[in-house]
């Protein structure tokens, strides 16, 4: 059986990073996603990106444009 690769960081992996991080960074974190209405899981993995690739997408490339109602 073929194993998948795996192209976006889970939900649950995010939240076990999280875990082990210091409270003022996982709050950053958190706080960065509610900003940009992101899934945390996401912002994780573009601050990751962006530590080791400085062409990867980054929070300054994040301009969600969605409708509020």
């Amino acid at each position: 059986m073929q194993s998948k690769t795996l192209e976006q960081l889970t939900p649950a992996a995010a939240q076990t990073i999280l875990e082990n991080l210091p409270e003022r960074i996982r709050a950053a974190f958190i706080d960065r996603a509610t900003e940009i209405d992101f899934p945390i899981e996401a912002v994780v993995e573009m601050a990751l990106a962006g530590y080791l690739d400085s062409e990867a997408i980054g929070f300054v490339d994040c301009t969600p444009n969605r409708s509020r109602s």
